[in-house]
Parts: structure tokens; C-alpha cells; sequence
């Protein structure tokens, strides 16, 4: 420790959906979801090409919402869109990884045992060479989704974004991982993704949050290295 990512690509496809859609989608962990804007969650899809990792080069899925920290108490009633920032800014907010499929064997193991990443098995088809690009995932033989991330404009970065936690459960046990980055080549944009959902459990889940739909944002980054801290129960 820590597991080292020193060259990776990634696209990340952003969405809104119903806070109480989200919840019920997660309700096997126990945490809360962090409502962004008051009734609202956010859902990021990701899809990443990792090429030199200290668990060797694969391709990842992860489907994860951003969460209350355990414990943090949860403020209701109205305030617009500035009461939900003004809660994060309070409390903190992580990413729960709800779903994180790769398509090896070894990243797989180490990951479901270092620190209870939920990760499976699945065909995954990236697809990062042309200005689009393209995510086609398929798990036990059906179509999960086909995902496209159209190309955005230049924006610049912290050449090492701001750590943050990762929380996971897995076998009933909560999770939390530190993580960091320091992304190059960012681009970014409002939208920016076509989605087609399949006949996969996953696929349901995901239309019950209501995609297809816009996307609040995505955002492509052409080289990444990331550190990957010890997992401490939560």
C-alpha cells in the first residue's frame, strides 16, 4: 500500500436522478445518499482503460453515487439548490461504488479482497482511439449498455485533484478507501452522452433512475495516475 495507477484514461457521464430513486437502489448499504439539489442525486457512470496499474492493465465499469459520510445527519426541508451545496460543504460527501465490473481475472481478486470493491467479471469493449468515445458492456451474455461520450472543450485542472473517500460494501461489511488523482488532458462539457440500456438486471436498475436521459455533465481525461489507499471499516 498504496496501489499505484500510473497511466490511465477515463470518461466519466454524469446524471440527475430522483434522490428516493437512488436511495432504494443503495438501501443495502445503510449509507444516504447526498442530495446534491434538494430531491436530487447524482449517478456517475465511468469507464476507464487503465494500461500500466500495479494490478496489471484492464478495463473498468463502475456505476457510483455520491454519499453522506456514516454518521452525518441528515438536514431537511426546502433552500433551493444553494441549501444542498451549503449541506455538502458541511458534512462531506464520498462516492459509493455500487457496481464495478473489469475484465480480468487478477484486478477482480485484488480488488474484491483489498478493499471489498464490488467487482465482477463482464465483457467490456472500450473503445477510446477516435474523438468519441464508446463503452459497450455486456455481463453473463446480455447487453448491460452502450455508452457514448462525445468530446468536450479543454479545461483546466489542479494537477492533483483534491482526495477523496471511496465507500464500498461488501458481505454486509462498510468500506471506506482514500483515494487521489492527477488528471491531464481534461476536457469537459454539459451532456455530451448517448446511452442505450440492455435487458440486464443493471440495465433495469438503472432505467428505474430514469435513463435514458440528458446528462448533467461528462468529461473525458486522456492520461490519469492515481493512488489507491488502504481500506479502513467505516
Amino acid at each position: 500500500m498504496p496501489v499505484r495507477v500510473r497511466e490511465a484514461t477515463a470518461c466519466v457521464a454524469t446524471y440527475l436522478v430522483r434522490a428516493d430513486a437512488a436511495r432504494a437502489v443503495i438501501a443495502y448499504s445503510g449509507l444516504d445518499i447526498t442530495e446534491v439539489v434538494p430531491g436530487r442525486a447524482a449517478c456517475t457512470l465511468t469507464f476507464i482503460q487503465y494500461t500500466d496499474s500495479d494490478l496489471g492493465s484492464y478495463g473498468e465499469f463502475g456505476v457510483s453515487f455520491l454519499v453522506r459520510p456514516p454518521g452525518a445527519a441528515r438536514v431537511r426541508g426546502s433552500g433551493g439548490a444553494l441549501a444542498g451545496l451549503s449541506d455538502v460543504r458541511r458534512v462531506g460527501t464520498g462516492a459509493f461504488v455500487h457496481w464495478l465490473p473489469v475484465d480480468q481475472a487478477f484486478t477482480m481478486e485484488a480488488g474484491r479482497g483489498i478493499w471489498g470493491f464490488p467487482k465482477e467479471l463482464a465483457d467490456i469493449d472500450l473503445r477510446l482511439d477516435s474523438p468519441y468515445k464508446r463503452c459497450v458492456l455486456r455481463r453473463d451474455g446480455r447487453l448491460v449498455l452502450d455508452l457514448l461520450v462525445k468530446p468536450g472543450m479543454p479545461v483546466p485542472v489542479r494537477r492533483t485533484a483534491a482526495p477523496f473517500d471511496a465507500y464500498t460494501d461488501l458481505g454486509g461489511v462498510i468500506r471506506r478507501t482514500p483515494w487521489s488523482m492527477s488528471p491531464r488532458g481534461v476536457r469537459a462539457r454539459p451532456g455530451g452522452a448517448l446511452i442505450r440500456l440492455g435487458n440486464h438486471p443493471i440495465a433495469k436498475e438503472l432505467s428505474e433512475l430514469g435513463l435514458p436521459k440528458h446528462a448533467l455533465m461528462t468529461a473525458t481525461v486522456t492520461r490519469m495516475s492515481m493512488t489507491i489507499g488502504e481500506a479502513v471499516q467505516a
